[in-house]
Parts: C-alpha cells; sequence; structure tokens
C-alpha cells in the first residue's frame, strides 16, 4: 500500500467503524432483566428464558432482577445449579444448538462458575473471543469463510481465526487451538504474534438473547512456507487477499459484524505503521 492510498483509506475506515459501531452496541432485548450469580451482577436474562426457570433449584425471580445461586438444602453447588438451568432451557427453544462446552460464568470482573456455551447468550453472560489477523510478508490478509452448516452467519466470511475462550483456559491458550483448530497453525507459526489487546466489549442483540462480548486480536505475519488448512471443518474456503480487495469486501458487507471489527482493526493498524509520522 502506497502513503497515497493509505492517507484516503484511513478516513473511510474511520467512517466505517462509526457506522459498524452503532451496529454492535446496543441495548439489551425489550423485557430483559439484569441476571446476578452469586450475588454480583452477571448479565440480561431474556424474558423467554426466564419463563421457563420458575421454580428450580437456586434460581430467585424478581420483578427488577433474576438471582442464581448455590442451593445449599438440595445440595446443589453453584455449577450445578447452572447446569440443571442450562438442561431446562435445552428443549424449550431458548438456545441455539448445545455443544457440550463449558464457558466461564464472570460477574463484576471476577470467574464465578461454569455453564454450558448455548446459555450463554440467552442469560446475556459475558463470554471473551479470540480472533487473529495473519497477514503474509507482502501485506495480504488470510481470511476464511464460514460453512453453510454453521448456526449463525453462515457462508459469510470471517478471520482466519477466531473463537470463544473455554472454561479454564488462558487467553493465549485459547487462541493457539482456535488457530490449530480452525487453520492447522502450530504453535511456532504463530510465534512473532503481538499480544491480544481488547477492541472493545459488545453488546449485540440475537435472537437468542443477548451478545456481550470481549474481543480480542492478535496480529501475525505467517512465513511463506505455511499454507492455512483447516480441521475442524468450520471453515469452506481460506483465502489470501490484497488490502484493496479486502476493502471492496469490508464494503460489501461480506464479513461478519466481529470479523469486520477485527479487519478494520487490523487495517487501521497496517496503515498507521506504513504511513509516515
Amino acid at each position: 500500500m502506497n502513503d497515497a492510498h493509505a492517507r484516503t483509506l484511513m478516513p473511510a475506515l474511520e467512517a466505517r467503524y462509526r457506522q459498524l459501531f452503532k451496529r454492535i452496541q446496543q441495548l439489551p432485548p425489550a423485557g430483559s432483566r439484569p441476571l446476578t450469580v452469586n450475588g454480583r451482577v452477571a448479565g440480561w436474562i431474556t424474558s423467554k428464558a426466564t419463563s421457563h426457570l420458575s421454580g428450580l433449584p437456586g434460581v430467585h425471580i424478581e420483578a427488577e432482577a433474576v438471582h442464581i445461586s448455590a442451593a445449599p438444602r438440595d445440595r446443589l453447588s453453584l455449577n450445578a445449579v447452572l447446569a440443571r438451568l442450562a438442561d431446562a432451557l435445552k428443549d424449550t427453544g431458548c438456545l441455539r444448538g448445545w455443544r457440550n462446552e463449558l464457558l466461564d460464568v464472570f460477574g463484576e470482573g471476577r470467574r464465578l462458575a461454569v455453564i454450558e456455551r448455548a446459555a450463554m447468550r440467552p442469560l446475556g453472560l459475558l463470554t471473551k473471543a479470540v480472533h487473529l489477523n495473519a497477514w503474509s510478508p507482502d501485506g495480504r490478509l488470510w481470511i476464511a469463510r464460514r460453512a453453510a452448516s454453521k448456526s449463525s452467519d453462515p457462508d459469510m466470511w470471517d478471520t482466519l481465526v477466531g473463537g470463544l475462550a473455554c472454561s479454564g483456559e488462558s487467553l493465549d491458550v485459547s487462541l493457539i487451538r482456535e488457530s490449530n483448530e480452525e487453520a492447522g497453525l502450530v504453535e511456532q507459526d504463530i510465534a512473532a504474534r503481538t499480544p491480544l489487546h481488547i477492541i472493545l466489549r459488545m453488546h449485540r442483540r440475537l435472537p437468542e438473547g443477548y451478545q456481550v462480548e470481549d474481543v480480542l486480536v492478535s496480529d501475525c505475519v505467517l512465513d511463506e512456507s505455511v499454507q492455512p488448512t483447516n480441521l475442524d471443518g468450520e471453515v469452506s474456503e481460506i483465502r489470501l487477499v490484497p488490502i484493496a480487495e479486502l476493502w471492496d469486501m469490508v464494503l460489501q458487507g461480506a464479513f461478519t459484524r466481529e470479523a469486520e471489527l477485527v479487519v478494520l482493526d487490523g487495517l487501521k493498524r497496517q496503515i498507521t505503521q506504513k504511513s509516515p509520522a
């Protein structure tokens, strides 16, 4: 990218980012209530999910909020209460799929418990997504198309690597695991990556609930000898695209909203690094 192109593109990037920001920072769905877990504010539960939890051990429903805690009388730990809660929602249409994958439950900055991944959105719980912007030595970006079988955003373009941190994983370990599953990369391939940093905390209404998510990204340059290959079946195509084509895809709305956010962040960094001070 030459300096003139960089200077022209940066204002457009900033304008596109402002437009995207409005679409990914939204109030909770109508009828949602604050959710506390173990006495700490942790999420926003949908009215539909609330209607299916009445009478469950450890669940206390009030007009202004829903509270979840351990249930000593029933000999249920907090994790056991949350497991029963997820099971109760499983066949009600509240959950989007079932992953048999546990994610950490956070409240007021503290890790409190774990719960099935599919229950996170109906409860409006915080998730942490790690992404990798993988560049070629000549400044092109590796991107991946989501498989048609994906439950969310099928066939849309995504970052080469992107996924949620699982329970008990450090964010860096999550990135290494996702890089292997989604792109066949091993740790040494991305050893020179930049530290993960948070772009923002996204708040987005979804059909199944509320997405509250820290979006984190790391950048790296993959050696010319490295050819990313999907291993988990969740990607239908991987491409290496130049910045001009990448920008055209952004303008066409080809990327998921999360991926567009990460791509814009990467483009801004590339331009800043290549432009004169």
